[in-house]
């Protein structure tokens, strides 16, 4: 049974005073990327007694971080625990276990150790009180300072030299830092413009790491719109919506939720959630197949009677919005993808209505989407994210193989990740 969550950083949080510290002998932990699963591998090891310096190769840290809390930062998910870790999907076993260190109340526990209350939403997500990144971001950052982690920041981390040392483009040309271990933090490829490029691929693979190759994940994906969709309705919100498709194991699911409408497709927190299933089928098939029920409050067999009724002399768009309560952008789409002969018929219109088939031909590229699936496979690291082949190397956050949807999943995993690969870098040191 799982006891009750406190944040283990406070538990075992700790100074880390440099003046009274034996630098010669205490050994030195470098971590290379600061995001949160960065931070927080630097928290944990500090507070182990372990010298941190971190690198970051833009001019500040937690820049995705930021981003992400542009428009409310939903740092964790308020659903039970069972439920939660069921979002990992295929790897569900390994985060589990990452998350039963810390979880999300542990995340909200170690938020509130920074002055940081939150609170749990009507979606279940759950936000900082003024719904910002920047006042947390800057509390932790002022208390990783005081406690003694090194910040290094435009340092562009290039992969090892020969004899072992990690080399850095540095904006005067290149620095070669030699340290006791290092904790990979890097991100995975999307939004490159904040520093996660996916450019750690290459010298990882040189080091005989074996890496799944880099996805979009949490993306929006492609389908064929008119001209006139495209330009009246892209930014139209489709709710609420029951998405239908036949998952890769040949069975029947469904989800109700939201998206939106795109110049190139759909995206949204709907689609997001089953990104991962699509963008295989579309892997395997060269297309996958979705079909929206846009009139989720009725059955078809309802609709199709309140759509025979006389129509007099309302047109067909403001018919159905009376008739089937369906909205501008509903109306939009249905006419996009239904030929004449079924908008004259109400009964197939209503089936139509209630099974919209959306044909996706690609999701977005992995640079436009919200996180990255593939990366380092599991297998190639020990229980705790050391790499196999390269003794002394950890490896934390999006650089991972695993993925979850939006809804403070991501995040979650990322902190929890940061701590296993901090606590593990720090107990490999002390041996």
């Amino acid at each position: 049974m799982r006891q009750p969550t406190k944040s283990p950083v406070q538990s075992e949080q700790v100074t880390c005073d440099h003046e009274r510290m034996n630098e010669a002998a205490t050994p030195r932990l470098t971590i290379i990327g600061g995001g949160p699963s960065g931070l927080m591998a630097a928290e944990v090891a500090c507070a182990a007694g372990v010298r941190v310096d971190l690198y970051d190769a833009m001019g500040s840290v937690g820049r995705k971080f930021l981003l992400a809390g542009k428009g409310g930062l939903n740092l964790t998910h308020g659903e039970p625990f069972a439920q939660f870790v069921g979002r990992y999907a295929e790897r569900r076993g390994a985060v589990e276990s990452w998350l039963q260190e810390f979880d999300g109340d542990a995340l909200r526990a170690w938020a509130r150790g920074l002055g940081v209350e939150t609170f749990v939403g009507s979606s279940g997500r759950v936000f900082p009180s003024d719904l910002k990144a920047a006042p947390l971001l800057r509390r932790w950052v002022r208390r990783l300072h005081a406690s003694g982690v090194t910040f290094h920041m435009h340092h562009r981390w290039l992969g090892w030299a020969d004899g072992g040392a990690l080399r850095f483009a540095v904006p005067d040309g290149e620095r070669s830092v030699t340290t006791d271990a290092v904790v990979l933090a890097l991100g995975g490829a999307s939004w490159p413009q904040l520093g996660s490029d996916g450019a750690w691929v290459a010298p990882l693979t040189d080091a005989g790491i074996d890496i799944a190759p880099l996805q979009p994940a949490n993306c929006g994906f492609e389908l064929a719109w008119s001209e006139h969709l495209r330009t009246r309705f892209a930014g139209a919100p489709l709710k609420p919506v029951v998405a239908h498709w036949v998952d890769r194991h040949g069975i029947a699911q469904h989800r109700q939720g939201e998206c939106v409408l795109s110049e190139y497709g759909i995206e949204g927190s709907l689609v997001y959630a089953i990104g991962a299933e699509l963008r295989e089928q579309i892997a395997t098939r060269g297309e996958a197949m979705l079909y929206f029920d846009l009139a989720p409050g009725y059955t078809q067999t309802a609709l199709a009677e309140r759509l025979s009724a006389p129509r007099g002399k309302h047109s067909l768009g403001d018919w159905l919005r009376r008739r089937a309560g369906l909205d501008p952008a509903k109306c939009a789409l249905v006419f996009e993808l239904t030929g004449k002969p079924t908008l004259a018929d109400p009964v197939a219109l209503a089936a139509q209505i209630k099974s919209l088939p959306l044909r996706l031909r690609a999701p977005r590229p992995v640079a436009e989407a919200i996180s990255t699936a593939g990366g380092v496979r599991l297998e190639a690291l020990d229980e705790t994210l050391m790499a196999r082949k390269r003794p002394g190397v950890f490896i934390a956050g999006e650089m991972l193989d695993w993925e979850a949807p939006t809804g403070g999943y991501l995040l979650t995993a990322c902190f929890a990740s940061g701590m296993r690969a901090g606590r593990g870098a720090a107990r490999w040191l002390r041996r």
